[in-house]
């Protein structure tokens, strides 16, 4: 085959056609239509591009749907495992199972505190007033008395008791000691020597009584002397430092022992600190003690505790404490001290 010559034009090849400077140019604009090479680089930018304008397609399609229609996307706090970080709501809506509800830590741990400190408030009050109730409950059924605690409001039993002391008081007839008057419980000063039979570091039982039986005035805690009957001459009988300058029974208004003979049965009393009976007064304390007058017998005392009971300076050494129940006068040879029409309520 002869070569060819430089007049005639390129013959095509089987494969295609031969690609010359001129039809280079052409072609090249046929394949940026649409036929481009995959192997080329300009094919590959082009790729990326084309894959950009899809993405943005795509976004603007879901945002068009609702949370629903989103199988398969990711959300907002979820990873790329497919897991929900915990504490993030889906989508800004509710939480779903695999999102906890977001917790405002601050807030609640405040409103938590505050609760925990009403019911500790609730619990320590409650538990008080129960306790309270608890032991008066307990202290009443022993001292069958109520209030079975009473205050020392003056010194006419010193040293034995003194002003503030706290005494708890029993009901006479539930433990009466030996030598007790029949049917009272009460054992006298005279029948205590007898019997040794010790009250407060003394013979005899302490009683806490009504004067007179009056309700309406402070009760009296003092000692039981002895014992007199329905129009008995006890004069006789009586201490003479402790009747004072009486001298004799009923016949002199001067000179006669008060409630002499004993216009009823009944205990003479008087006070451990004080002079005289509390029946032998210029102006008595009381008649003779009935015993349906009597509240109860003196058991234990507590030093200073039933301060918090009285109004009593001397007792709080310049302070005055609010009444908060009934309070016990000690009679003395002056009634002013005995504090009678000034019971506590």
């Amino acid at each position: 085959m002869s070569p060819p010559r430089d007049d005639e034009s390129p013959s095509e090849s089987p494969d295609g056609p031969v690609r010359g400077s001129g039809s280079g140019e052409a072609d090249d604009g046929a394949l940026d239509d649409g036929n481009t090479d995959p192997e080329r680089p300009g094919g590959a930018s082009s790729d990326r591009e084309d894959t950009g304008v899809d993405e943005g397609r795509d976004a603007e399609a879901d945002g068009e749907r609702g949370p629903e229609d989103r199988t398969g996307v990711p959300e907002t706090g979820e990873s790329a495992a497919g897991g929900t970080e915990a504490g993030v709501a889906v989508n800004g809506g509710e939480p779903t199972a695999d999102a906890p509800p977001v917790r405002h830590r601050d807030g609640d741990e405040s409103e938590t505190t505050e609760r925990s400190g009403v019911r500790t408030f609730v619990v320590d009050v409650v538990s008080s007033a129960l306790a309270v109730l608890l032991v008066g409950a307990l202290l009443f059924a022993v001292s069958g008395v109520w209030p079975p605690m009473v205050a020392i409001e003056s010194s006419s039993m010193a040293p034995h008791m003194q002003t503030g002391d706290l005494v708890f008081v029993m009901e006479e007839q539930r433990f009466p000691g030996d030598g007790a008057v029949a049917g009272s419980g009460i054992v006298t000063l005279e029948s205590g020597r007898e019997t040794d039979y010790t009250m407060f570091q003394r013979p005899g039982d302490v009683i806490v009584y009504k004067p007179d039986g009056n309700d309406g005035t402070t009760p009296i805690i003092h000692r039981a002397m002895f014992y007199v009957e329905e129009g008995e001459n006890w004069y006789e009988e009586a201490d003479r430092q402790s009747i004072g300058r009486f001298s004799e029974c009923g016949e002199s208004p001067d000179e006669a022992l008060p409630y002499c003979p004993a216009p009823h049965a009944g205990f003479i009393t008087k006070g451990d600190a004080n002079g005289g009976y509390d029946q032998a007064q210029a102006d008595p304390l009381s008649a003779p003690v009935k015993p349906e007058w009597v509240v109860g017998t003196a058991e234990v005392r507590v030093p200073k505790l039933g301060c918090i009971r009285l109004r009593n300076e001397r007792c709080l050494g310049g302070s005055r404490a609010a009444t908060t129940g009934t309070t016990l006068a000690t009679g003395t040879a002056d009634r002013s001290a005995v504090n009678r029409s000034a019971a506590a309520r």
